[in-house]
């Protein structure tokens, strides 16, 4: 992660070299990325870059991070009905997510890329998203135990591995299955999901849970 150096540059500059690592990330694949071109395209010295990142991983598994952030604060902006139980939550969290995606394309590349695409780092990689989403997830059944609308012996730390595990493959499921060229779906982000039938294999997808955990 980076520094406390970049975090106290002034925030024009830190904003315009943040600007340019998410462009140099979505429009290259990993091994392409150069720091001398961001560095140059940024107005900063190469020895300053490594004052901010120890390296070009470091920069890549901060923007994930970043996306994670930025993500999150993009649903609390549009937040659904109080009522709204877990599973229509999770309906709106997909929709939302994708209209996330219109709004942050090359965020949404990155994230693409890195769960996707031939990234050298994906252990890494998936270590970073799972583990804020893990937890978001988990936050999710508790209170759904604790309102009553799921099973009142439901492990909250499987159910939220389970959760965690099935909104991380689905997007690779729906490439599969539907043999979407990873080209068009880096080009056109979350619009690709918008399809009628990915949407039916996507609510089937929650049905199957809403069965499994709901409290009848």
């Amino acid at each position: 992660m980076p520094t406390e150096t970049f975090f106290n540059l002034p925030e024009e500059k830190r904003s315009r070299l943040i600007d340019v690592l998410l462009d140099e990330f979505a429009q290259n694949d990993y091994d392409s990325v150069s720091i001398n071109r961001i560095t140059e395209r940024a107005g900063i010295a190469k020895g300053s870059f490594y004052q901010y990142f120890a390296d070009k991983k470091d920069c890549y598994l901060y923007l994930i991070q970043l996306g994670i952030e930025q993500k999150t604060a993009f649903l609390r902006q549009t937040p659904p009905a109080s009522t709204t139980d877990m599973f229509a939550y999770l309906r709106w969290l997909l929709d939302v997510g994708i209209q996330f995606q219109f709004h942050n394309p090359r965020l949404a590349q990155i994230a693409y890329k890195a769960l996707y695409d031939d990234v050298p780092l994906p252990a890494e990689t998936m270590q970073v998203i799972r583990h804020g989403s893990f937890a978001y997830f988990k936050q999710l059944v508790e209170q759904g135990i604790a309102d009553g609308s799921l099973v009142p012996d439901l492990d909250a730390d499987t159910a939220a591995f389970v959760l965690n595990v099935v909104f991380t493959e689905l997007g690779n499921h729906l490439i599969e299955r539907f043999a979407v060229n990873p080209a068009e779906l880096l080009r056109e982000g979350g619009i690709v999901l918008l399809q009628p039938a990915m949407r039916r294999v996507i609510e089937q997808v929650i049905d199957i849970l809403e069965r499994g955990m709901r409290r009848r």
